[in-house]
């Protein structure tokens, strides 16, 4: 009966349950499908994205929403050439079909193992020195733990779209992160620090007033704002100003910043996490007057689904335990 292949259906005709006005217990199988549907399209966000998801033609997808529509007498879903939207009547049958599905696919995860050992291959995405510092041992841990999973690591200072390269899980560091069919959890709390060697700081001096910003050369993280934008307070004032920089130095690698400032190219704003070692060690100097930091978030991504698979489920799970209390 299940020819979208979606796992669900059978279970959402046996549940015989009434929503939305309508009776289900006398509702056809066809119309309960096409419900299912309906309910994969509006996670998608797209037709397209529901027929990949259940496995089938985007030309079936759209009959059945068609097929929906034309039965209830309403209009469900605003479509334009760029995004759907849901119509008043499509968020109130939504609100009910999805409860129906998301028990659904509880019980076929049950039946078909879902929440056993993780298996196959976990393909994680995150920042070069984020990884290159402080993802080594988590990954270690997990594959101690899951025997069953191979992990592929990419580092990539620039955010990818996940569904598109096939990443599981991606490590994101950012002041706010969203974004459209991507769930996200926060695993840890970061701020920006303004850093320089003390060698080129014995030579140009301390920065002791924005103003001095002027004999001083700055480099710049170029693929984060945040790092294009120094925060400065003013003396004996609240009011927070970003004064201009000139960039002696940019880069879109802030591995490649951290290096730079420990050379004494000059000064920089960089992440806690990345250059607290430095600091402990005496190879930075953070200078605090009036600068103002950046509060970061440090997430792990993953694509949205109606069933997170248990590898990625269990790998973020980790993480969050592995950052609740992160070393720097």
């Amino acid at each position: 009966f299940c020819v979208l292949g979606c796992g669900v259906c059978v279970f959402v005709v046996g549940v015989g349950v009434g929503f939305c006005g309508l009776a289900f217990m006398g509702a056809s199988s066809d119309e309960i499908l096409a419900m299912v549907v309906f309910v994969r399209v509006v996670q998608a966000r797209s037709f397209t994205g529901a027929a990949a998801m259940l496995g089938v033609s985007k030309s079936v997808v759209s009959a059945r929403v068609a097929a929906l529509e034309a039965q209830l007498g309403v209009r469900l879903l605003h479509r334009t050439t760029r995004k759907l939207s849901l119509t008043q009547e499509g968020q109130a049958l939504y609100e009910q079909c999805a409860r129906v599905v998301a028990a659904a696919d509880e019980a076929s995860a049950a039946a078909s193992g879902a929440g056993d050992e993780p298996r196959g291959v976990l393909r994680v995405d995150a920042p070069v020195a984020f990884a290159q510092e402080y993802l080594t041992a988590p990954i270690a841990a997990y594959l101690a733990r899951h025997p069953g999973v191979r992990v592929e690591l990419s580092m990539n200072d620039r955010f990818i779209d996940l569904a598109d390269q096939g990443i599981d899980v991606a490590i994101r560091i950012a002041s706010r992160l969203e974004g459209p069919r991507v769930v996200v959890r926060k695993l840890a709390t970061d701020h920006t620090v303004l850093v320089g060697a003390p060698a080129y700081l014995a030579h140009r001096g301390v920065l002791d007033a924005p103003d001095d910003l002027a004999r001083h050369d700055c480099l710049v993280y170029a693929l984060l704002k945040v790092s294009q934008e120094w925060r400065f307070r003013a003396r004996g004032s609240r009011e927070v100003f970003t004064p201009p920089i000139e960039a002696r130095f940019s880069a879109g690698s802030g591995a490649v910043l951290r290096q730079a400032a420990l050379g004494g190219m000059g000064l920089a704003v960089l992440p806690t996490f990345m250059v607290a070692r430095d600091v402990a060690e005496g190879r930075l100097r953070v200078l605090v007057d009036a600068f103002v930091p950046t509060k970061l978030g440090i997430y792990a991504a993953y694509p949205e689904s109606p069933r997170v698979p248990g590898k990625t489920r269990a790998f973020v799970d980790l993480l969050a335990a592995h950052f609740r209390t992160p070393r720097w």
